[in-house]
């Protein structure tokens, strides 16, 4: 039998826990490249740096792995995950196929106010890049492609990008401090918002996906030292 007590019954918490700080904390210092590629992570010396528990810094780093940005060794523990050309070029693969199809479908369904949208996250990119302000280029940059995928109507590949966006956003982060990518890419993105505002399906697929290919190839060129044609063929036909 319900007893009325004259309150509500749920618990009152705050919007974000501890646990979701920390999270959203670890992985910027992982993307920003405060912790280096193969860098132990001592869970003594970040309980002191990011002043939480063992336990909520345990739970970061297992949800940090299931991203990529963590992996773990026998007999060494968790270290800062290396990026290999392998599955570089399947998140970029994963890109094209997904941006590429989301820019068409933003051109054939996209409104006015989702172009204004585009609009105005480009011209903060273009800001961001001339103060050198990387933190809001990326900011900016998954506002872009957020307006692009829910303005196509495309929800479910926006969850997919979504799963990814650790992954994407620590490439990203070395991409857009190449030399150059600051004039080239907000170039690349306008004749995506070009080709979505006079409804042309095929030119906004196509300026999108080279778009993602000419970071692909930055990507390569910067971590790895090679130019992606050397790698052979995709490891799936696209």
């Amino acid at each position: 039998m319900k007893t009325n007590i004259g309150t509500s019954t749920k618990v009152e918490r705050p919007t974000k826990t501890l646990r979701h700080l920390t999270l959203e904390k670890m992985r910027e210092l992982i993307i920003q490249q405060y912790f280096s590629s193969g860098q132990r992570l001592i869970e003594r010396s970040l309980c002191e740096q990011l002043g939480v528990s063992r336990s909520v810094v345990r739970e970061v780093l297992r949800h940090l792995e299931t991203e990529g940005l963590v992996e773990t060794l026998p007999g060494q523990g968790p270290i800062v995950a290396s990026t290999d050309a392998e599955t570089t070029r399947q998140v970029y693969e994963m890109r094209s196929l997904l941006e590429g199809h989301a820019a068409a479908a933003c051109a054939l369904r996209g409104s006015s106010e989702v172009v204004t949208q585009m609009e105005v996250s480009l011209t903060l990119i273009e800001q961001g890049f001339a103060r050198k302000d990387f933190q809001m280029v990326m900011t900016e940059t998954t506002k872009f492609y957020t307006s692009l995928f829910s303005g196509g109507g495309q929800s479910v590949a926006l969850l997919i990008v979504q799963t990814l966006n650790a992954r994407i956003n620590n490439l990203r982060s070395i991409t857009i401090r190449s030399q150059n990518r600051g004039e080239v890419g907000p170039v690349e993105m306008r004749l995506i918002v070009d080709a979505i505002r006079a409804k042309d399906p095929v030119a906004a697929r196509n300026a999108a996906e080279a778009h993602v290919n000419n970071a692909a190839a930055v990507a390569f060129s910067t971590i790895f030292r090679v130019d992606k044609r050397d790698l052979g063929p995709p490891s799936c036909s696209v």
